[in-house]
């Protein structure tokens, strides 16, 4: 795709939604972080039910470290990996803790050093928290830099990659948002929803149904 394709594809996204915002529920950059890290391989719809009992009884670190893992189970068990991410999550906050005065720190380093935090989270949280113009690539945007020709990768990190050097600079902070709800809602894995696409005269993808 081109430079000049490449703006005209975010500034359309950007003036149908000038402010997007994530789906998972949260407070805090904490009660971010813990949403993020329960959202692997589970649906946001999912986690927000689990954690608005959980952040309601337990919002800090402390108090999370507190309960402790198998009193984490009890929250969470309707989502998927639910004993891996309870275990993450109690260390994690215990770790804040111990090496971050309780907060959530600003360093990617940092941040993937906790339990249950990757890449993808990382950038979630320096995005969402922290205003960083990250890009936190999951299989909607993968799916999305692919198809349309965008930020054509083999990995997850080739696209990220690729999104940072191609998608302007004013549109970076909230580029995350955009692609991610595109590929939920419109350019999903079955039956894309060309017609209501606002960006489908730009995408080359050849089996787009328009």
């Amino acid at each position: 795709m081109s430079p000049k394709k490449v703006r005209e594809f975010f500034s359309r996204l950007a003036a149908a939604n000038p402010e997007p915002k994530g789906e998972l529920e949260y407070a805090t950059p904490f009660q971010l972080l813990v949403a993020v890290v329960l959202s692997a391989q589970a649906t946001d719809k999912g986690v927000n039910r689990a954690t608005r009992a959980l952040f309601r009884d337990h919002p800090t670190p402390q108090a999370i470290a507190t309960l402790g893992e198998e009193g984490l189970i009890d929250y969470i068990q309707t989502i998927g990996l639910f004993r891996t991410k309870a275990k993450n999550v109690a260390t994690l906050s215990r770790l804040l803790l111990e090496r971050h005065g309780g907060e959530v720190p600003h360093e990617r380093a940092a941040l993937e050093a906790l339990p249950g935090v990757g890449r993808k989270t990382a950038n979630v949280v320096l995005n969402i928290a922290f205003k960083e113009p990250t890009i936190a690539v999951d299989t909607h945007i993968f799916r999305v830099g692919n198809r349309t020709g965008l930020a054509p990768g083999k990995t997850v990190e080739a696209v990220e990659q690729k999104l940072l050097k191609v998608v302007p600079a004013e549109f970076r902070l909230h580029a995350h948002h955009w692609l991610i709800l595109l590929g939920r809602y419109t350019c999903k894995a079955r039956s894309p929803d060309c017609v209501h696409c606002g960006v489908f005269d730009l995408c080359a993808w050849k089996e787009k149904n328009v």
